[in-house]
């Protein structure tokens, strides 16, 4: 598949500061999310691809052409900034009536309307923005991302503010857009959000790329630190000693009936588990990894 964004050793200074450095990835439709600490470079990448920022070296290309020399193409794509600057003195269906003719759709009303829908808005839309808690604005931002029908989205933390009904809908709004084959780049801090939307993560810190690509491939790759995992069994201290005798395990530690074991090489303990349990007559009720989710990934990666 043909990337739809390729960032091409991207760097961006503000005088001596060095906010993106030397970045180089390529994105094709789907979901991915970017990740990184605060004041890794998150919300300046998200610029750059938005053709808001002119890289200080480097290219961003956009459907293979350099967005910034082919305005038309700003139409095919959707922006929601982290800033929560709105025209207070205007209604939420006004706000997003005008931004649609500033997009130059040939219905802006009936963009709107179907916007307002999209982040179940439509019941607030006639109340001025300054009345709007944190939430509506921030709907009220991705309903304007919308807009166009875009063909790509760039999402600076979306989800800020919502309460979590709303933070549901707007999640499955975000994984029905990417499954119907809209790239979408969605910043958050919120990992275990990110897990359940994304296909894929960019990692940065300090400016620089740090990961690219699935997060289970990541952590698979990580075979410096062991994987932790938990297990519920009848006989804990037997399948300990088992999983010990065979070398199939690093570490253990005992707890109740519960089990936690580092396990070094992943093939050959899950290889090997369901063998052991079923020849020595154990019952395994339980078995999850404890690092295997987007946060620790996170945490190893930027320490």
């Amino acid at each position: 598949m043909s990337p739809v964004i390729e960032i091409e050793r991207v760097t961006k200074r503000y005088g001596q500061v060095v906010a993106v450095s030397d970045v180089s990835f390529a994105l094709a439709p789907g979901i991915s999310g970017l990740l990184g600490p605060n004041g890794a470079g998150k919300t300046t990448l998200l610029k750059l691809m938005a053709g808001l920022l002119t890289p200080s070296s480097g290219q961003v290309k956009f459907f293979g052409q350099k967005l910034r020399r082919h305005p038309q193409l700003y139409r095919r794509l959707g922006y929601c900034p982290e800033q929560n600057e709105l025209y207070d003195f205007m209604s939420g269906r006004e706000f997003l009536k005008l931004s649609a003719g500033l997009y130059g759709l040939a219905d802006p009303a009936q963009a709107a309307e179907k916007a307002l829908e999209q982040v179940a808005l439509s019941a607030q839309a006639g109340r001025l923005i300054r009345v709007y808690s944190r939430g509506m604005r921030q709907r009220l931002k991705f309903a304007q991302s919308l807009l166009p029908d875009p063909e790509v989205l760039l999402l600076d933390e979306p989800l800020q503010g919502a309460d979590p009904a709303q933070r549901r809908m707007l999640i499955e709004l975000i994984r029905q857009l990417g499954q119907a084959g809209v790239t979408i780049v969605i910043s958050s801090h919120v990992l275990y959000e990110v897990e359940r939307m994304a296909q894929q993560i960019i990692l940065i810190n300090h400016g620089r790329l740090i990961a690219l690509g699935d997060f289970h491939a990541i952590r698979e790759a990580m075979d410096d630190r062991p994987h932790k995992v938990l297990l519920e069994v009848s006989e804990p201290q037997r399948l300990a000693a088992l999983l010990t005798e065979r070398e199939l395990v690093s570490a253990v530690n005992l707890a109740d009936e519960q089990l936690v074991v580092d396990i070094g090489d992943a093939n050959a303990f899950y290889g090997a588990l369901p063998r052991l349990i079923a020849e020595n007559g154990l019952h395994l009720r339980r078995l999850s990894g404890l690092d295997e989710d987007l946060e620790s990934v996170f945490r190893y990666l930027v320490h």
